[in-house]
């Protein structure tokens, strides 16, 4: 029985918690926010990802190429020379007469006048009214485009329509001038380009809303990366929209929630980060001998030497003079020292089974060679089968 004025005597255990469970509430939170932020940093892949963004492009948004035949005018005596380029001349009659003047059996002289082709690219969903910018190329023996101005050039797609029409003054970054014993070019004078010379005048018709299957190009093929690619959208959407049909190709059903507002379902995936996979390969060019290596790359235990016959010829003439009072003459004695390198100190390498990219450089590295022996040397490897990757001479 508990003694009067009193309160009942608690076991320890039993008192603490209700004396300290308000500084253990106030413990415990951050430490879960810790250990949460710390299962997520230990979760997240060590890995680059990528977003799919940057690894695919949505099949029919893309670039059209267009071209136009056009003159440029204006030119201070650096255009076509009409007697060699019949063309020119041809086309500078049918504009003049377009115009209303006849020049049919005239003998014409102008040098400020040549013809050019006009080439652009017109963007995905562009509108009417749009601007473009567009290159100027000469076709016939201008020597320069300087100051010259474009004449209204329609541009035509591969269809044969016209797209769009260019016209403006060209702007070119080289020059060439010369005099009666020099002559100087710096860049190329025979090649402008107008800003914003291009107007579109025709939409291409492409209902990206309307489409009930959307198609995702890699850009560089993979199985695997298609199939990452695919794994992560299903993921995001909650279902098997996503399939893999090829390396290339990721198809994609569009979910009833999506319909009509594809813009939104983009936006979202596209930000969806993967880790793409590639095959391990070697580049080599052999002209400028870079060589780039996947981190994939790997060798067999192989063993490798590299060495070279080098002939070092010096000649070192001597004069030989005659003895005093004596009946001689002065002469020149040659004398030719020939030395051979064979390069004996270098011997074998050993290089382990599966060594990494670093380790492959660095044993390579040792031997002493240049990017040139290297080449030679890598290309061994894969003939004696010891190289684990494909290798690709630019």
């Amino acid at each position: 029985m508990p003694l009067a004025g009193h309160e009942p005597l608690l076991p320890h255990s039993c008192r603490c918690p209700m004396v300290r469970l308000p500084s253990l509430k106030r413990l415990v939170t951050p430490l879960a926010a810790l250990l949460a932020i710390g299962l997520s940093w230990a979760a997240e892949p060590a890995q680059a990802l990528s977003r799919i963004k940057d690894l695919a492009a949505v099949e029919g948004v893309r670039s059209n190429q267009i071209l136009g035949y056009g003159i440029v005018v204006g030119l201070n005596g650096t255009g076509d020379t009409l007697n060699n380029t019949p063309f020119t001349k041809q086309s500078l009659q049918a504009m003049l007469e377009r115009l209303g003047v006849n020049t049919r059996g005239a003998n014409m002289r102008t040098a400020n006048v040549a013809a050019v082709m006009v080439t652009a690219n017109l963007p995905p969903f562009a509108t009417q009214g749009t601007r473009l910018d567009v290159t100027v190329s000469a076709l016939g023996d201008s020597k320069s485009l300087q100051g010259g101005t474009l004449l209204a050039t329609p541009l035509l797609g591969a269809d044969g329509e016209v797209y769009a029409v260019s016209q403006g003054p060209v702007a070119i970054s080289g020059f060439s001038a010369e005099g009666d014993a020099a002559k100087i070019t710096r860049g190329v004078p025979t090649v402008g380009r107008i800003a914003n010379g291009g107007l579109v005048e025709r939409e291409i018709d492409f209902a990206l809303n309307k489409l009930k299957t959307l198609r995702l190009s890699l850009r560089n093929p993979d199985f695997t990366t298609a199939r990452r690619v695919a794994a992560a959208i299903n993921d995001f959407l909650g279902g098997d929209a996503a399939e893999p049909t090829d390396p290339s190709t990721v198809v994609l059903q569009i979910p009833p929630r999506f319909q009509g507002n594809m813009i939104r379902m983009l936006t979202e995936i596209e930000q969806l980060r993967v880790e793409p996979d590639q095959l391990a390969r070697i580049v080599i060019d052999e002209r400028s001998g870079i060589i780039v290596m996947g981190k994939d790359v790997r060798v067999s235990t192989v063993a490798v030497a590299q060495g070279n016959l080098t002939v070092t010829i010096s000649e070192q003439p001597e004069v030989s003079q005659p003895e005093p009072f004596a009946r001689g003459r002065t002469t020149v004695v040659p004398r030719t020292n020939v030395k051979v390198d064979t390069e004996g100190g270098n011997k074998l390498a050993l290089v382990k089974e599966s060594v990494t990219l670093a380790e492959l450089v660095d044993g390579l590295n040792a031997l002493g060679i240049g990017p040139r022996d290297m080449i030679s040397i890598l290309q061994a490897i894969k003939a004696a089968g010891a190289l684990q990757a494909e290798i690709e001479v630019m």
